[in-house]
């Protein structure tokens, strides 16, 4: 038998020596993470007087509670598909089906709460005092503007996990990252009629995920 080394050997020695072991995974601790994140960022939110002067008024209105409820569930799904992706034997594409179907049942949802408060669209002049644009950019600002170190934050999570679908991943995180910097700005802003929210609240969602989705998988392959 010859004792020749074969190129091919060659190559695989010199790439198993390149390996780095992969540290290990604990993602309750990693959402944990996000989650202490949050609480810095409300803290702070509410701590340099932002929080809505009539928050006792509005904890009596349904609508306050369907966005609260709304945010936590699309956060929970969304956070919890990021990270679980991040493990090479896990995908997001299931996730990401449930995270599109949490977000149409939160949407019809808040047609019900909407159709029990006021009429869907009484006149052009009453629509565009619903949608308050200017309030609205200002509140599209500001969720983006929360929703950044939380995405930065998955980035890193995402660095040091194994994601065999980074697209999917970075869908996931920046719907997780557009949640939790939603759900921060929720105590502070004073709009809870659905329309202003799907439409506002969308808007930020928007320019967060297509953000994620563009960069984090860049900054992954760097």
């Amino acid at each position: 038998m010859s004792s020749e080394i074969r190129p091919d050997d060659l190559l695989i020695e010199r790439l198993a020596g390149s390996l780095r072991p992969v540290r290990r995974r604990r993602p309750w601790l990693e959402m944990a993470v996000l989650g202490a994140l949050f609480g810095v960022e409300l803290a702070l939110l509410l701590g340099a007087g932002h929080m809505r002067i009539d928050m006792p008024h509005a904890m009596g209105m349904p609508s306050f509670w369907w966005k609260l409820a709304g945010l936590t569930a699309i956060i929970a799904i969304s956070s919890t598909t990021a990270l679980l992706s991040l493990d090479p034997t896990r995908s997001p594409r299931l996730g990401l089906r449930v995270i599109v179907l949490t977000v149409l049942a939160v949407l019809v949802a808040g047609w019900g709460v909407d159709a029990a408060q006021t009429a869907w669209l009484t006149g052009g002049e009453t629509l565009w005092r619903r949608l308050a644009p200017q309030s609205g950019l200002r509140c599209t600002r500001t969720i983006v503007e929360l929703a950044v170190p939380v995405a930065i934050a998955l980035g890193v999570l995402m660095r040091r996990g194994a994601s065999v679908d980074l697209a999917g991943s970075a869908w996931a995180a920046g719907i997780s990252a557009s949640g939790w910097g939603a759900l921060a700005f929720a105590f502070a802003c004073p709009f809870d009629d659905p329309l202003y929210l799907a439409v506002w609240y969308g808007v930020a969602f928007g320019i967060v995920t297509i953000g994620s989705r563009l960069l984090l998988p860049l900054i992954l392959r760097w």
